[in-house]
């Protein structure tokens, strides 16, 4: 199964992963990134990974 992991100490709050995938994404009052749904479904792994790649501090990794 699919795990989204975060390291918020990377983030820099840019949102390009909240503005592609804002179903898993968003960007807490913190100014870091809060993943919604750790463990999305297969059908969202397009998505995901897009969303992941667009992260420009590189921040976000998806696990199998």
């Amino acid at each position: 199964m699919m795990k989204i992991e975060a390291d918020r100490a990377k983030c820099d709050g840019l949102g390009m992963c909240e503005a592609m995938a804002p179903d898993f994404f968003e960007v807490g009052d913190d100014g870091t990134v809060v993943v919604l749904d750790e463990r999305p479904g297969e059908e969202y792994r397009r998505d995901l990974s897009a969303a992941v790649d667009a992260c420009p501090v590189l921040a976000l990794k998806l696990r199998d």
